[in-house]
């Protein structure tokens, strides 16, 4: 490997002598060590083999004065740097209930839940970061507004006088609009729920009856309604998908020509916020969910008349928790102490993710109780009594302190001896030998020999592997009582690979040179990345605005699986989506090394789908179908490799934070493509987000500069390229 990144001094060999400086020095001692040879002619066999280890002594000489790669390693380590440990990805999972239960439902911690495992690939585990508490959601208030505001102010109780509780929770009575008799938007309802019930990221079926003869003139497949949840800070949109709603948009006249009865009540799921606090607003208190009266669009007509309905129920069907892609362990015995300095033990599983508070070692000394130990970075500040001890992420190695001599130790002991050859063994040279020889130094305590020694708990995992795909974590690894079924319904993001050697030897110019502190714009863009622990594929620290004094504005590409583009298959921008945990975690990390005074932003960048039309013409030779399909598979992965956010661009190390694309890209990245003859016109569209959905301009919209507003990236928008759409015709 070459350190391309170090400087170009000039380095003196260890041995200049080369290969003709070997065979003229062998030459020379001939006579000294064997005078009957007189024959020194290229001819002679002795000669040939003079030349043949001068050879082999030259190539030993060359690798010899190359500094090793090893001593660099020695180096680094000298540092105190460590390969850091796979990052584990993250996602949230559901668990549905086989019933509704009488009492508040708990899934522990550490549930496994894992996809469906294949003859070619493991199941991949995942487990809940935290228990889930399902609750038993009651219904206090049922409140409408004529306007939608941030904090609602006018809201009126229309069915407190004239709609009935009944013992199940359930609410009915006379028939009520849920907007005004004539809708407009920003009508909305609001629904106030018990505040004492455990709901954080529970799943509702808000149970709606209707009047079935009260037509609404909406388009049921696209009703213009939106359901959010105050989550202490904002009201955040709880409808996963349309199909969760039932009622079709309070459709029930449709729901009776269908043959189905409203008034038996039909469900509309919510998925609640992981956060769900209570909050007070006028005079009400309680957890808060609202549905709000949308204006009218393309192939989505308005209300012309408000649903009405004459009843409503909520209940808690299954709840959704964070989860991480590991493996618990727990209760591993490592082995007994023989009250050594320096012991090391080892793990059975690793690599070993981040711990946690209740996972460490427990020492327990033949005679006593049981101690906990703590686990540092290093033993630089640890005394002779300090209960401490390391782990090795990478490897899984426990070890205890060591003891180490210092270094004025070691100078007064050669002085000694050599006081010792000159005046010979003293009485008092003895002694102060002997008092020298004590002085020793101790970093850590030592286990009491015979000590069992345990690993509480770790968690094993991690790695690029974990970023599945949505609805694939459908599997218990093992039975949990009254749980129907569960999924994930986002994909798993942030896992990352262990780091390399090679990145390693990267990063430690990085570290001399930042020293811990951020200062400049690369100090922020590298400690982010080490503060991600290899979460973050790219960082871009963009310019400070004017009037933004102070403030330090980072662009943040989180890691994801690029597997599927050798498949032939695109990246959806919504698997770099900043996670909420992973931004806690770097601004952490940040807070501890900014300068006073100086504010860090997160953000994502907007990502900006390109769609590729052109026509190839193929060499003769590869003019059939089958060789048609596997070029343009080629082609297709050549472009998804090329555009995106992680290994796309000219270097493929992720596209240019604000480089449009052009044509000649595309044509020159296809031609190097085997069987490609020539391309046609290369026509680039720009794939937009409308909603949830990444849809494609109809017309051509070539993606070249045309200014700041335009569709590149640029530092008005921050956006990136990133491939999403792609046709190919192959003649």
């Amino acid at each position: 490997m070459e350190f391309d990144f170090l400087p170009k001094l000039p380095k003196s060999d260890l041995d200049d002598r080369t290969f003709d400086d070997l065979v003229a020095e062998c030459l020379l001692r001939i006579p000294r060590y064997c005078p009957e040879w007189t024959d020194y002619n290229l001819s002679d066999p002795g000669i040939t083999l003079i030349e043949l280890f001068a050879w082999l002594t030259d190539q030993m000489l060359l690798r010899f004065n190359q500094v090793p790669r090893r001593n660099y390693v020695a180096f680094l380590e000298l540092l105190g740097i460590r390969l850091q440990p796979p990052a584990p990805a993250g996602t949230d999972v559901t668990f549905y209930l086989t019933n509704a239960l009488p009492d508040v439902y708990r899934v522990p911690a550490g549930t496994e839940v894992a996809t469906e495992r294949t003859q070619t690939q493991e199941a991949i585990v995942f487990s809940t970061d935290r228990p889930l508490l399902v609750g038993k959601p009651s219904l206090l208030h049922f409140l409408t507004a004529q306007t939608t505001d941030e904090t609602p102010q006018a809201l009126r109780d229309r069915v407190t006088d004239l709609w009935t509780r009944q013992p199940g929770g359930q609410w009915g009575g006379s028939e009520q609009p849920i907007f005004d008799e004539q809708p407009q938007a920003g009508n909305c309802f609001y629904l106030v729920v018990d505040p004492e019930q455990p709901l954080d990221g529970n799943v509702l079926a808000i149970t709606l009856k209707g009047a079935a003869a009260t037509p609404t003139g909406i388009n049921p497949n696209l009703p213009p309604r939106r359901w959010e949840a105050w989550d202490g800070q904002r009201w955040q949109p709880v409808l996963l998908r349309e199909v969760d709603d039932a009622t079709r948009g309070f459709s029930f006249s449709e729901m009776a020509q269908q043959g189905k009865n409203p008034l038996q009540g039909v469900d509309v799921i919510l998925h609640l916020p992981q956060r769900w606090p209570p909050a007070r607003f006028t005079s009400y208190q309680g957890r808060w969910l609202r549905c709000i009266c949308l204006p009218a669009a393309p192939n989505q007509p308005a209300y012309s008349a408000s649903p009405r309905i004459v009843g409503l129920a909520v209940r808690s069907i299954g709840g959704t928790v964070g989860a991480s892609n590991s493996t618990t362990v727990r209760e591993e015995r490592l082995g007994m102490s023989d009250g050594t300095p320096g012991q090391k033990f080892q793990l059975q599983g690793s690599p070993v993710l981040a711990r946690s508070a209740a996972e460490h070692v427990l020492v327990s000394p033949p005679s006593g109780l049981p101690q906990i130990w703590k686990e540092v970075a290093d033993f630089a500040d640890s005394g002779p009594e300090d209960l401490h001890y390391t782990v090795d992420s990478l490897t899984g190695t426990v070890q205890f302190g060591p003891l180490i001599r210092e270094p004025a130790q070691l100078q007064h002991q050669t002085a000694i001896r050599s006081r010792i050859q000159q005046q010979g063994l003293t009485p008092q040279l003895a002694a102060v030998a002997e008092a020298n020889a004590q002085e020793e130094r101790q970093y850590g305590a030592i286990p009491p020999r015979g000590s069992v020694i345990r690993m509480v708990a770790y968690r094993v995992g991690g790695g690029r592997t974990g970023n599945v795909q949505a609805g694939t974590l459908k599997v218990l690894k093992s039975a949990v009582p009254y749980i129907a079924r569960v999924t994930n319904h986002q994909p798993a993001r942030n896992g990352a690979d262990a780091e390399s050697l090679d990145q390693a030897v990267l990063r430690a110019p990085q570290m001399l040179r930042t020293r811990d502190r951020a200062v400049t714009a690369e100090d922020f863009e590298i400690l982010t990345e080490r503060g991600a622990g290899g979460a973050v594929a790219r960082v871009k620290c963009l310019p400070t605005p004017e009037g933004a004094a102070g403030t330090v504005r980072l662009m943040v590409v989180p890691q994801a699986n690029v597997d599927a583009v050798g498949r032939g298959e695109g990246l959806n921008p919504d698997r770099f989506t900043l996670r909420p945990q992973l931004q806690q975690q770097i601004l952490g990390y940040l807070e501890q090394r900014r300068l006073m005074g100086v504010q860090v932003q997160l953000a994502e960048p907007e990502y900006v789908g390109v769609a590729v039309q052109t026509e190839v013409a193929l060499e003769p030779e590869y003019n059939n179908p089958r060789a048609q399909q596997e070029i343009l598979f080629n082609l297709r992965v050549a472009l998804y490799r090329f555009l995106n956010p992680v290994t796309g661009g000219p270097d493929s190390k992720g596209w240019p934070f604000g480089r449009p694309v052009y044509p000649s890209d595309i044509v020159a990245l296809l031609q190097q493509t085997a069987g490609v003859r020539y391309l046609g016109a290369v026509l680039l569209f720009s794939v937009r987000k409308r909603g949830p959905n990444w849809t494609r301009k109809p017309a051509p919209d070539p993606v070249v500069d045309p200014g700041p507003l335009g569709l590149i990236c640029s530092w008005a928008d921050n956006r990136l390229r990133s491939s999403h759409v792609i046709n190919l015709i192959a003649r």
